[in-house]
């Protein structure tokens, strides 16, 4: 990923003073449609103008943590493909007093799909969904079903079904929704509460190929209800919907954990607004915590 517009800084380094950011990221993680590596290469080195800046992968976070005043977690792929390791870096920053980018008391994809269903039971407006064939009689009939794994990410594992294969899953943890007749997908992103930008795919065949979208205040205020319901006051949060048939908008999922930020299919001054909003995050995250003794 480049970022073409944004002005050129390649040599400016941080002062001395600068907090210690490190970044968690993936970068052999493979995605379809879109080069997680270009992201984060280019966006470490814009908050490298801010920060004392190390990469390193998931399973060797709690290795680099101690040396750490914050810790941004970002294009990891999805946490099933280490879990072990996710489980022991959450752990080892709640015990250090780490602040982690986006912060550890998400709701939604940081601790798996479960709140998709305690969302759609509560009344909210997400994708009917259920986590037991008894319950198939709660989704509306429809010609294809999907099944995907409660931990799962970037489709990983799931599949299409008829109602009677549906009827027959057998597996734990996943989840079964009808697939849905949509116009398209938008995406809604937000550093701590403040809304920054939204994407949408014209062309529900390519999901990745994004455009910039304006959104209506009905559209922000159906997102700001997820926001406002994960109660999160640090981090990055993505809202991905679907605008159905009927033009309603329903929830796909709430990416709380390491959402891709396509920072290269939006306007330049979104961009840039967007990285001046997570700069001030993490300085006022990195500023804020008392030194703890690590061991």
């Amino acid at each position: 990923m480049t970022m073409p517009d944004a002005p050129s800084h390649a040599h400016q380094a941080p002062p001395d003073a600068s907090p210690r950011l490190l970044f968690v990221t993936d970068l052999n993680y493979a995605a379809a449609g879109r080069r997680y590596c270009d992201e984060d290469i280019a966006l470490s080195g814009r908050l490298r103008e801010h920060f004392h800046v190390a990469l390193c992968h998931p399973r060797d976070a709690v290795a680099f943590m101690k040396d750490a005043d914050v810790m941004l977690v970002r294009n990891t792929g999805p946490a099933a493909g280490h879990l072990d390791a996710y489980h022991a870096y959450r752990a080892q920053a709640i015990a250090w007093g780490v602040p982690v980018f986006t912060e550890l008391t998400g709701k939604a994809d940081q601790i798996g799909k479960q709140y998709l269903i305690d969302l759609c039971a509560a009344g909210y407006p997400v994708i009917p969904t259920i986590d037991d064939p008894a319950h198939l009689g709660r989704l509306p009939e429809t010609g294809q079903y999907v099944v995907k794994p409660k931990q799962g990410a970037d489709s990983v594992g799931m599949r299409f079904v008829t109602r009677a294969e549906a009827s027959a899953v057998q597996e734990p943890d996943v989840l079964i929704q009808p697939r849905i007749d949509f116009a398209y997908e938008v995406s809604f992103y937000y550093v701590d509460h403040d809304f920054q930008y939204a994407l949408y795919a014209p062309d529900p065949d390519r999901r990745w190929e994004l455009q910039p979208y304006d959104p209506s205040p009905s559209d922000l205020a159906f997102a700001q209800r997820f926001i406002d319901w994960n109660t999160i006051d640090h981090g990055i949060q993505r809202v991905d919907a679907c605008r159905t048939a009927d033009g309603r908008l329903l929830l796909v999922e709430l990416e709380d954990l390491n959402p891709y930020l396509s920072l290269d299919r939006t306007t330049p001054d979104r961009r840039e607004a967007m990285l001046a909003a997570m700069v001030r995050s993490l300085t006022g995250l990195s500023g804020g915590r008392a030194p703890a003794a690590r061991s």
